[in-house]
């Protein structure tokens, strides 16, 4: 009986929760990285250089590390559903107004705010997840959360290029517009978000009262027993080794190959051929995003399923890595479009199983702090990646050993994920 219900409830958590985060952070993620389509036309307008976009890329990185251990903090404390619907607002805004930047400082003014602003919203929803899924569905439910990062590019990247080469309103350019119609819906669902997210599963209107209060006893054991492991503070998760082990891990494989793929992939397709439109990079873009997305889903599954999360990490990003260095000895544009399948599959495969390695011993105010400790130091990739790329592109006129670069930096992550313990990234499987 208590198995039924077990299934039960979780499986209807995925189906409330999951396609609506789901969709939040196909808006945040289009906001954050859609700049890289309106380089296509905006970095003539502003006349900003291959590394100067790479710091306005990157830049957003700068203020995304400073909030996020407050944030995750603050959600903690008052709720995810008061919290996470002020940031969305918020966000909006910035994003609706970086449209009417007009020189490169005020891109990079805008883009710094973007990020301070959008701090909270990641590792606030892995917070979150955390709250509504024993470890052992953890990977899973995250990888689907986060083939919402393959998806905007799926949805977005046609759309973007459509807006680029069609809409011009009100005598505004093109990539104006951009900025203001993607950054709209993230407005609109900051408000809808605070009438319908429950902070927990007691306040679940859409279980049962026994799916409830399984669920709700189910993650407080595990807590409890996290606890007993060792009671860690705010403070101490803050300066553990293993949270610092996992920043790294995130900073050199996770991040630096999703920013890199994310901000230089349209420019890349661009440079495949002289007569692609931004439509047609658009359309083409969506395939390397379209396999990256399945590959999430099943590499998380797998990770669940075997209930292990090291080499589920591990082995995309060696991948990943593997395929940027061809990248340098590939000349056809559909051998390119294959092989930048295989790098951005490669690079966000890995991030349902790592973002189940934190809860593997965090739990509480400790998680709150450790996540978002992760998260932010990590995140100093997504500053790196972009302006590594932009400043030897600069220099060398050859995106691809921009691109090697950051293959290296992939290949360190799996070395350092080979430091943690076995008991760390092994558990209990599914059901």
């Amino acid at each position: 009986m208590s198995e039924a219900i077990a299934k039960s409830a979780i499986s209807k958590v995925k189906r409330f929760l999951i396609p609506y985060m789901f969709l939040l952070y196909v808006i945040n993620f289009l906001d954050r990285v859609n700049v890289g389509f309106a380089a296509l036309k905006m970095n003539k307008d502003l006349g900003l250089s291959a590394e100067q976009f790479g710091f306005a890329a990157g830049i957003f990185f700068i203020g995304y590390l400073v909030f996020q251990v407050p944030s995750n903090l603050i959600l903690h404390k008052i709720g995810a559903r008061i919290w996470i619907s002020i940031i969305l607002v918020i966000w909006g805004l910035v994003a609706t107004l970086t449209g009417f930047a007009n020189s490169p400082m005020h891109l990079y003014v805008a883009r710094f705010l973007l990020g301070l602003v959008e701090a909270g919203f990641f590792p606030g929803v892995i917070l979150f997840l955390t709250y509504w899924f024993p470890q052992r569905d953890l990977a899973q439910a995250v990888a689907l959360f986060m083939t919402a990062l393959a998806f905007s590019s799926v949805i977005g990247s046609p759309i973007s290029g459509i807006i680029l080469d069609h809409v011009h309103w009100a005598g505004l350019e093109s990539w104006r517009w951009l900025f203001i119609l993607e950054g709209f819906p993230a407005l609109i669902f900051g408000i809808i978000t605070f009438f319908i997210l429950p902070n927990k599963p007691s306040e679940a209107k859409f279980l049962t009262s026994e799916e409830r209060d399984w669920l709700t006893n189910e993650i407080a054991q595990e807590q409890s027993e996290k606890a007993k492991q060792k009671k860690m503070t705010a403070a101490e998760a803050m300066k553990n080794g293993r949270v610092w082990l996992l920043a790294f891990i995130y900073f050199f494989g996770l991040i630096m190959g999703l920013y890199s793929i994310s901000f230089w992939l349209p420019q890349i397709i661009k440079g495949l051929s002289k007569t692609y439109s931004s439509q047609a990079v658009g359309f083409l873009a969506m395939i390397p995003f379209l396999f990256a997305a399945i590959m999430m889903v099943v590499n998380g599954s797998s990770a669940d399923k075997k209930a292990e999360w090291r080499y589920h990490t591990q082995i995309p990003l060696v991948i990943s890595a593997i395929a940027i260095f061809a990248m340098l000895f590939i000349k056809t544009p559909f051998t390119s479009i294959v092989v930048l399948s295989i790098v951005t599959a490669g690079a966000y495969a890995a991030f349902g199983p790592f973002w189940a390695l934190p809860n593997k011993f965090l739990s509480g105010a400790a998680a709150a702090a450790g996540i978002a400790v992760i998260n932010s130091i990590g995140n100093l990739g997504g500053f790196f990646a972009p302006y590594i790329i932009g400043f030897i592109k600069s220099r060398t006129g050859n995106v691809y050993y921009g691109l090697a670069a950051v293959g290296v930096s992939l290949l360190i992550s799996a070395v350092l994920l080979a430091l943690l313990p076995k008991e760390a990234t092994q558990g209990a499987k599914r059901y």
